[in-house]
């Protein structure tokens, strides 16, 4: 049932449409007009107006929101028009004798009612802008970095709703080809490096950046740009935070580090990935740490059929459980506390639930805590993942994705170390593994943001005055953010070669002092210092992807490389894992640390002892 409005809508639809009949004709035939409407000229216009109230119900032209009116809204009329104009003009041609209508008529008729009932369309808008912008007492003047298709989609945003109280002035591009002309009603006043001189002369009050594929560099550039001005600057988020074509005005938000160490976008193939987890059981142990919870979440899109838990934490595993119950509340997810080093535990999971995917994220990552509790890392990183692997053999899932680290190659650590045998053990469960299996290993590196990682840690310092502590000038590290690790996680688990440890490229790696000072600069705490503190024990200065004995290949996927490893002697590895836990369960951290330097075959291990 119509509502008033929509009747209202409908009425005037059909008189538009009625009155361009009659124009139309009136134009054809002046003459006979003038003469008074003779009976066919009603007959055409009672004909007209019935099969446009048809099409009008049948597209629901009188459904459509005028104030919010936009090219889907008119191609929608246009196709109806187009319609109804090709049906008339048929009915016309074999009621010819009776309706004596002349062919020009109903193709006339239709583009006047286009113009007519679009642009009552148009002018609806129009007049709901000019009211919101009369109820907005201040808005502040926008200058927009980034003419592209992100650009002016922002920019229109900005235009339709003044209530939000931003008001696009222009843009700013490097693209000549775009210089000196103007893009949704806007001037483009120039390049990049005019934001302070266009600023200053256009009396702007903010700076936005809506360049989503920039790399971190460009960021960097703009951010400089704009603080020399004193204006506020914010940004639209990167590719991979928003839908193609989907950008809003709720999507603008300050810039953040994320955006200073921006790489190109990761593509994925989302073939890969959906092949082996739509439909499965999936298990990711370390459910609530900051990477297995990301996974969890990235995994939610490729409709897996049941999803479990695993993790120590149980404020963690229930927070992460809760979200899921909100966002994907179709697809059935299951919280389990657990540790995997309880192997017993571990086994009943396996038992009653049987998954057929495995995401092994829990470890214990910090290098100067492992270094006092070597046993812990034992324990934890390699007893743990032991567990994981035999239960996989054991109850036939069909893929294991091990997490690794950058610190697992050429260990100066025990953390390091711990990881690389994990390593191993995942290598010699691959070499016992069904053809139908396939185990792997993915090593990234420092993972922005996650817990305990260096920037939640630098931030903390600012907030206390500082000083941001450093442990050495010249300290590199590779980094990534959170999403883009599980994406890639996800997507190593796709490449499935079984028995391979997949490298991801992080592109070049970043000086921890230039990383204190980029937080420096976004917190605009000009005042806090950098001190330096002294590289602790298990620390390399850089770190590594690839040990010396280690070759790379290509793979399927641009951004991920596979490392070819020695071979693993599963008998000989088995042996020196129950060594290794017989020394961890009393204890023993020198022992501990001399088994590893031989298990080893890297030799960087002065400081393990």
């Amino acid at each position: 049932m119509m509502t008033a409005n929509a009747r209202l809508k409908f009425l005037l639809d059909l008189t538009l449409w009625g009155g361009a009949a009659l124009l139309a004709y009136a134009f054809r035939q002046p003459q006979l007009i003038a003469r008074g409407i003779p009976l066919s000229v009603w007959s055409y216009l009672l004909l007209t107006l019935l099969v446009m109230a048809v099409l009008e119900a049948r597209y629901g032209l009188h459904r459509q929101t005028w104030r919010r009116a936009g090219v889907i809204d008119l191609q929608m009329l246009a196709r109806a028009v187009a319609f109804a104009t090709l049906v008339v003009f048929a009915l016309g041609f074999v009621l010819q004798t009776w309706l004596n209508l002349p062919r020009s008529v109903p193709v006339m008729a239709g583009l006047l009612g286009f113009l007519l009932m679009g642009g009552a369309r148009i002018s609806g808008r129009l007049a709901h802008e000019r009211r919101q912008l009369r109820g907005t007492p201040t808005r502040r003047r926008v200058l927009i970095v980034g003419a592209g298709e992100a650009g002016t989609l922002i920019a229109r945003e900005m235009q339709r709703h003044p209530e939000a109280g931003l008001d696009p002035i222009g843009f700013l591009d490097d693209e000549p080809g775009k210089l000196r002309r103007r893009l949704v009603g806007l001037p483009v006043f120039g390049r990049v490096e005019d934001l302070v001189t266009v600023a200053g002369r256009e009396d702007a009050q903010e700076i936005l950046m809506a360049v989503p594929s920039a790399g971190g560099d460009f960021v960097r550039r703009v951010v400089d740009l704009a603080r020399q001005t004193g204006l506020r600057y914010r940004i639209i988020p990167g590719v991979f935070e928003i839908l193609s074509g989907n950008v809003s005005i709720t999507q603008i938000r300050d810039v953040n580090l994320e955006d200073l160490l921006r790489r190109p976008p990761v593509h994925l193939h989302t073939g890969e990935i959906a092949g082996y987890l739509r439909g499965r059981v999936v298990l990711v142990t370390g459910a609530g740490g900051s990477i297995g919870s990301e996974i969890v979440r990235q995994i939610m899109p490729f409709a897996p059929g049941t999803v479990l838990l695993f993790g120590r934490g149980e404020n963690s595993v229930f927070s992460i459980q809760q979200e899921l119950v909100r966002d994907w509340p179709d697809i059935k997810q299951i919280g389990l506390i657990g540790d995997v080093r309880d192997e017993a535990r571990l086994r009943g999971v396996f038992e009653r639930y049987r998954p057929e995917v495995v995401f092994h994220a829990a470890a214990h990552k910090h290098v100067p805590l492992m270094e006092e509790a070597p046993s812990e890392a034992i324990l934890n990183n390699v007893i743990g993942t032991q567990n994981v692997v035999e239960l996989c053999l054991e109850y036939g899932a069909t893929r294991l994705v091990n997490i690794s680290t950058d610190k697992a190659v050429n260990p100066t650590s025990v953390m390091g170390a711990s990881k690389r045998v994990a390593e191993m053990v995942v290598s010699a469960g691959a070499a016992r593994a069904r053809e139908t299996q396939a185990f792997v290993s993915v090593r990234f590196g420092n993972v922005l943001g996650s817990r305990g990682s260096v920037v939640p840690t630098f931030m903390a310092q600012i907030r206390a005055g500082g000083p941001i502590t450093v442990t050495h000038p010249e300290m590199v590290r590779y980094f990534m953010t959170i999403p883009e690790a599980a994406r890639l996680v996800l997507q190593a688990g796709g490449l499935a070669e079984n028995g391979k440890v997949y490298v991801l490229n992080m592109g070049d790696p970043v000086r921890i002092a230039d990383l204190a000072h980029d937080l420096i600069r976004l917190s605009g705490a000009q005042h806090v210092d950098v001190v330096y503190s002294g590289i602790r024990p298990g620390e390399k200065l850089y770190e590594e992807l690839l040990t010396t004995g280690e070759g790379v290949g290509a793979t399927t996927h641009s951004e991920i490389f596979s490392a070819r490893l020695g071979q693993v002697n599963p008998h000989a590895l088995s042996q020196h894992l129950r060594r290794l836990r017989v020394y961890a369960e009393r204890g023993d951290g020198a022992a501990i640390r001399q088994y590893l330097e031989q298990l080893i075959p890297e030799n960087k291990f002065g400081s393990l002892r």
